[in-house]
């Protein structure tokens, strides 16, 4: 698909990788339609990317029904979904509450479930479209201490997996994006920092990067950076390896 004059709504895009991947796609000529939780970085970023802002928190469920109806309204119609927005927790599921576990299947998981399946029958009618999941290694692995941030993400993997066999055929593609560590607001807003020395963060505009790549060339499955596909393989193919090697280091 290409980028230029596509009508691309972005989640999560006060900051982080939503930000980067709406200059990304500016750049590159897209139209922007961008939600996220704060209104006045929100509002920054679509002045910088001359995007259309709309303060949401998606969260609740229904407000994924009010993001998906004024982005339509506003801007005609929807060619590229990029479902960003996400949310973390680290510590051990006794110190989870309920609270935070549902907002963290929420945002992971149901908010894009919800945007898919209010846009995408939008695209398969017009013969045109890109759905882009941004998961995480941690949905292709598991982590220590990210029980339901991984589970969610892994369901979020599944999905888009399935999504995409529904699609086939239709025009409408899907893309699912798995970063390593990226150097974003996330770990702060977890509660837990991240105080690893290998892997070393990543800045967002390279998982920005890679989104656009997955649009303009019809990209399935990519990793951030690229060398993150080898511990995914290795879970997939040698789990008692996997787990020996993640017991021991982490």
């Amino acid at each position: 698909m290409r980028l230029a004059d596509a009508v691309a709504l972005i989640t999560g895009a006060s900051s982080g990788i939503g930000a980067a991947t709406a200059a990304t796609l500016a750049a590159a000529g897209a139209r922007l339609i961008l939600t996220g939780r704060d209104p006045r970085k929100l509002a920054a970023v679509a002045s910088r990317t001359g995007g259309t802002a709309i303060a949401a928190d998606l969260t609740d469920p229904e407000e994924a029904a009010r993001v998906a109806g004024e982005a339509v309204s506003q801007a005609g119609r929807v060619d590229v979904l990029i479902s960003n927005a996400g949310t973390g927790w680290a510590g051990q599921i006794s110190e989870l509450s309920a609270e935070k576990a549902a907002e963290l299947v929420n945002l992971n998981l149901l908010a894009p479930i919800q945007l898919a399946r209010l846009l995408a029958p939008a695209m398969a009618e017009r013969g045109r479209g890109r759905l882009v999941f941004v998961s995480s290694i941690a949905g292709a692995t598991g982590v220590r201490n990210e029980a339901v941030y991984a589970a969610a993400k892994a369901g979020l993997n599944c999905f888009a997996e399935s999504l995409s066999y529904e699609l086939a055929g239709r025009g409408v593609g899907v893309s699912i994006v798995l970063p390593g560590v990226v150097d974003t607001p996330f770990f702060s807003r977890r509660g837990r920092r991240y105080d690893r020395r290998w892997p070393a963060p990543i800045p967002p505009d390279r998982v920005a990067a890679a989104i656009a790549d997955a649009v303009s060339h019809d990209l399935q499955v990519v990793y951030v950076p690229g060398w993150m596909r080898f511990p995914a393989w290795l879970h997939g193919t040698s789990p008692w390896a996997f787990r020996r090697l993640a017991g021991r280091f982490g």
